[in-house]
């Protein structure tokens, strides 16, 4: 079965209330996702056992083009959406346009916000707004050794 894409995230606190209704847990995590690789998807297989229902929250283009640079993401923002909602570990597929993910996490109140390895507690740049509204940070897939920026200048080293 294929996740749920639901682009903006304010229609998707309203599936998130009926995943409750039903007993279930959400973990969120968040990124740009742009070339999926190995370390993806050990992160989302890793966020996925942090609950009953994984959202992934993709970065819009025009925020990671304002934070990668021009040329990027090298996958558009709808294919991103429809490759991450092809995993079996996923059940809602969403974007933000904001620089951080406080707004869509105040918004849908995952009881846990997962982060890659990259991260500590400590530095996650939406840890208060996690901790106001009760939920908690994870830590999650295996050490920051691949990344999508890698991979794109292996293919093109200019």
């Amino acid at each position: 079965m294929s996740a749920r894409i639901v682009p903006d995230y304010r229609e998707l606190a309203n599936w998130l209330t009926t995943e409750r209704a039903a007993g279930r847990r959400i973990a969120l995590t968040n990124g740009c996702f742009d070339l999926l690789h190995v370390g993806h998807i050990r992160l989302l297989q890793a966020a996925a056992a942090e609950a009953d229902c994984l959202v992934v929250a993709l970065n819009s283009d025009a925020s990671i083009r304002a934070n990668k640079g021009a040329g990027r993401p090298l996958v558009p923002l709808v294919e991103r959406m429809e490759v991450l909602a092809a995993l079996a570990c996923v059940d809602f597929v969403t974007s933000f346009e904001e620089a951080t993910a406080d707004d869509l996490l105040a918004c849908l109140r995952p009881e846990v916000h997962c982060k890659g390895t990259d991260w500590t507690v400590d530095r996650v740049p939406e840890r208060a707004t996690v901790e106001a509204y009760g939920g908690r940070i994870a830590i999650c897939g295996d050490p920051k050794t691949h990344s999508s920026s890698e991979l794109a200048s292996r293919i093109d080293p200019t």
